[in-house]
């Protein structure tokens, strides 16, 4: 199925989203902020990018901002607590923004919608 970056600074969400993820038959990649993704993807590029924003050393939106100066053309969904930041101008960039919750059925669903769009458009 599709690699997947999960960028979450909390270990437990971490684990969760892997197993979920993998459960789903997805090659999952966790990394802890976003400057470890950003010197990851210059190695490596996932077809998907799950980013929490509220992250110590390299918030999602600032994240987000240097993967779009480097041109790199990745999904992403933004996944995090915080409603507000849908209304961030940066977070337009993204292709789906999720509420985080113990229920995971938003995400897993955004997740179906971004990799369909993304094959369909390499078809």
């Amino acid at each position: 199925m599709a690699k997947i970056y999960v960028i979450e600074d909390e270990p437990s969400l971490r684990l969760l989203y892997r197993t979920e993820l993998e459960g789903m038959g997805h090659n999952v990649t966790c990394l802890s902020n976003g400057r470890e993704a950003i010197s990851r993807l210059k190695e490596d590029q996932p077809d998907l990018i799950v980013l929490d924003i509220m992250m110590p050393e390299g918030d999602g939106m600032e994240f987000l901002t240097k993967m779009l100066d480097h041109r790199m053309d990745i999904p992403v969904i933004i996944n995090s607590a915080y409603s507000h930041y849908k209304n961030d101008f940066m977070s337009w960039a993204a292709e789906a923004y999720v509420v985080k919750s113990s229920d995971m059925t938003e995400l897993k669903s955004e997740i179906h919608k971004v990799l369909d769009k993304s094959q369909m458009a390499t078809v």
